[in-house]
């Protein structure tokens, strides 16, 4: 299976400006764990993810004043829609994170989350093409 045929091509988008409290609503709205951040003085986009709103609250900074901007990841890795769920499951582990963003063309066209392929693996029927591993 390939990202294409897991990832969630309706993303949630918000702008740097927006309150952790204003995302963090649209993300429970939503029911996911990211929002695409569109920033236009970035080269790219961001993400915003749920461990980011909690550390901003763990650390005592009041949601309602804190901005996106300060609390997006900027870097990313970026999957393609072509890459195995394999591939998109190593980068997320070797990158500890928990989404991908997919660019195709030069756009986004989608999110892919740890979630979406335990539910490929498990509900859709796709099987892992990496060799097992054992521990020993």
């Amino acid at each position: 299976m390939r990202v294409r045929d897991g990832m969630s091509t309706v993303v949630l988008t918000v702008g740097p400006g927006h309150t952790l409290r204003q995302a963090a609503k649209q993300m429970r709205d939503r029911s996911v764990g990211a929002a695409v951040v569109l920033d236009p003085e970035l080269p790219g986009p961001g993400i915003l993810t749920e461990r980011d709103v909690l550390a901003s609250v763990g650390a005592g900074e009041d949601p309602d004043v804190e901005r996106v901007a300060d609390h997006l990841t900027a870097e990313l890795v970026f999957a393609s829609p072509d890459w195995s769920l394999e591939q998109a499951a190593s980068a997320m582990v070797q990158g500890g994170f928990r989404h991908l963003v997919v660019i195709d063309g030069g756009e986004t066209s989608g999110i892919l989350s740890v979630r979406d392929i335990v539910r490929c693996w498990t509900q859709d029927g796709a099987t892992s093409e990496l060799p097992e591993h054992r521990v020993a």
